[in-house]
């Protein structure tokens, strides 16, 4: 099946899955315990007989039974040997349950151990792992992949990009999370939805995690954002225990109401998990059959994540910092700390830039004396373990680059992709394979561009070929590319030109290196922050700065402030109230929120939000 042939599937949906696969087996008597694929092998009447009742029910996509048929979870029962045999038995008898009546999807699921740092597992042995097995399925004939009941995003993307590198087939991916809304590493819905849509899904969605009427809430949260279709898969309610025995009590007429209210809240592919039964596919598929389908956005919203935090990135929003400071040039101490090994001042920092409001962390380890690639690896690992802000990945080296992107837990940025056919050639197919974004720098092999025009020629033929390749606009940041001011005069102006016509021509946000306008000027914070409140107001959307300066950082909160941008009023007092509370001895004015919210917005007080703004000085 190829990805249009699942996209115009969805599109005339509701598409209807099976049920579950477990629960009943053990109603007709595969005992606690026992490995669940071997013991359908030695019944494959009992999982036939299911599958065709769940066929003749309405459902179009089977489970092939392949669920922990990996070589880990095979392991555990003395099986790996038999990996490819049974994977090739199990696609086969839902094959033959399907009679081409239903498509047959090859079910993945976590391995069960856990990945480092948490655990021993490294990313590449489990990608290896899941690649085996999809070779395997993807060669017994199955129509499609599902991967499914995940707790873990960066499993999720291990077993995406093993498939991705194995076959062209679709991939529906499904995680469990718990009544917090987070899985069982903190990723919420919409993350994950990010993530992993941007790495090549084509559909995301929920199963097993609660009942059905539960599953609404993060279903919608996930329509905000999902460009592909949604799927939800809920148990029949959640499990009770009677006389010692697990039940479901959602009957398949309740099942079936909710699965309703399901698919209005934006689920496009619908079954069962645990509890659930022929008896409720058959009710949801008439309660559904008719329905119209939620439409995927067809344009994305500009988005970066790390395993738990979305940032998302708008033209109009209030400005962003990219924090600089986890870069080793010209900083000795952090130099002779990475030559040793340490990360100490690495972690550091990274706590230090995320607590003075950085957005976004650069993390740059170019440096000599040390193996540049291993170093960014652990750094990667080091910060996406300490603070929650979605990373940038900075390197003038192609493998590097990759390496961070294939075990970065999220949606990263790439710092940078220019003209230069080296990099534009080898950096936008890797951009596009990891679903990151990019910062676009405005250089060519001819080096820097000699005026305004040159530069905004670079700028569109790069986009031109991002978009070439699969990739949009809303995956690109231009690079202002800032020259110093003592050796052209109108770099500044040149720059606001460029932050204009990207925003207004283009409808793309910017950033910029905001120190390099300064070099070889005596004070350059002033002219520094000059050129950030101009900049701002010409359009610039985030500067690679370092956000423990603060008159820096409050003059963006100002900025934004007399722009008007969203909730600008509150952040820019909340953030004064934060700086009085940090220097003892400072008299501080702290108005609660719901105050603060009614002074601004309702105008009451002019004269008191006067002496607020003074007193906080």
């Amino acid at each position: 099946m190829t990805k249009a042939e699942f996209k115009k599937l969805v599109e005339n949906g509701p598409v209807i899955l099976d049920g579950a696969t477990g629960t009943n087996l053990q109603k007709a008597g595969m005992p606690v315990g026992v490995c669940p694929e071997q013991w359908i092998l030695e019944n494959p009447d009992i999982m036939i007989k299911l599958q065709e009742d769940y066929v003749a029910a309405g459902t179009d996509i089977l489970y092939a039974p392949t669920f922990t048929a990996n070589r880990i979870k095979l392991e555990e029962y003395g099986l790996a040997d038999r990996l490819e045999e049974m994977n090739r038995e199990l696609i086969a008898l839902s094959q033959k349950a399907a009679q081409g009546k239903a498509l047959v999807a090859a079910d993945m699921t976590m391995t069960g151990q856990q990945l480092y740092p948490i655990g021993d597992l490294m990313f590449e042995d489990l990608v290896d792992v899941y690649k085996e097995q999809a070779e395997v399925v993807a060669d017994a004939g199955a129509d499609l992949f599902v991967v499914e009941t995940m707790m873990s995003l960066q499993e999720c993307r291990a077993a995406v990009i093993a498939i991705r590198e194995v076959c062209d087939l679709p991939i529906m991916v499904s995680l469990t999370y718990n009544p917090d809304g987070r899985t069982l590493y903190g990723t919420d819905p919409a993350t994950a939805t990010v993530v992993l849509q941007s790495l090549g899904a084509d559909a995301i969605g929920i199963n097993c995690s609660t009942g059905p009427e539960d599953m609404i809430e993060p279903v919608e949260k996930m329509a905000e954002y999902a460009t592909i279709p949604i799927l939800a898969k809920p148990n029949a309610g959640l499990p009770e225990l009677e006389n010692g025995v697990t039940v479901y009590k959602t009957g398949p007429e309740e099942f079936a109401s909710c699965g309703k209210k399901l698919v209005e809240a934006g689920a496009s592919i619908i079954g069962g998990c645990c509890g659930t039964t022929p008896e409720h596919i058959r009710a949801l598929k008439e309660a559904v059959k008719d329905m119209p389908v939620h439409k995927p956005l067809t344009q994305k919203r500009r988005i970066l994540t790390s395993e738990r935090k979305l940032v998302e990135i708008t033209l109009d929003g209030n400005f962003m910092v990219i924090g600089e400071r986890i870069n080793p040039t010209g900083k000795k101490k952090l130099q002779a700390e990475l030559r040793e090994g340490s990360l100490n001042m690495v972690r550091q920092m990274a706590l230090d830039q995320e607590e003075n409001g950085a957005a976004i962390l650069d993390v740059n380890m170019g440096m000599n004396g040390i193996d540049e690639k291993e170093m960014m690896i652990n750094t990667i690992y080091e910060v996406t373990s300490t603070v929650d802000c979605p990373l940038c990945i900075d390197s003038s080296h192609v493998d590097i680059i990759e390496a961070a992107l294939r075990i970065y837990p999220g949606r990263a940025l790439i710092n940078s992709i220019s003209m230069e056919k080296e990099k534009m050639d080898k950096l936008l197919p890797i951009a596009e394979k990891y679903g990151a974004m990019f910062i676009l720098l405005p250089l060519s092999d001819a080096g820097l561009p000699n005026d305004s025009e040159e530069k905004h020629a670079i700028i569109r033929t790069v986009m031109e070929q991002a978009i070439k390749i699969g990739m949009s606009k809303e995956d690109i940041i231009v690079d202002g590319l800032v020259a110093t001011i003592g050796a052209n005069p109108r770099a500044a102006i040149e720059c606001y030109e460029t932050f204009s016509y990207c925003k207004n021509e283009l409808g793309l946000p910017t950033a910029c290196g905001l120190s390099n306008i300064s070099f070889g000027l005596p004070e350059r914070t002033y002219v520094n922050t000059a050129f950030l409140t101009m900049a701002i107001a010409h359009g610039l959307t985030m500067a690679i700065a370092n956000p423990s300066q603060e008159l820096l950082m409050n003059a963006a909160f100002a900025s934004d402030l007399l722009l008007a941008r969203e909730e600008s009023d509150i952040r820019y007092i909340e953030r004064m109230n934060m700086l009085a509370e940090k220097y003892a001895g400072q008299e501080r004015v702290l108005v609660p929120v719901k105050k603060r919210r009614r002074m601004i917005r309702q105008n009451l007080d002019h004269r008191k939000e006067e002496v607020l703004f003074l007193k906080l000085f």
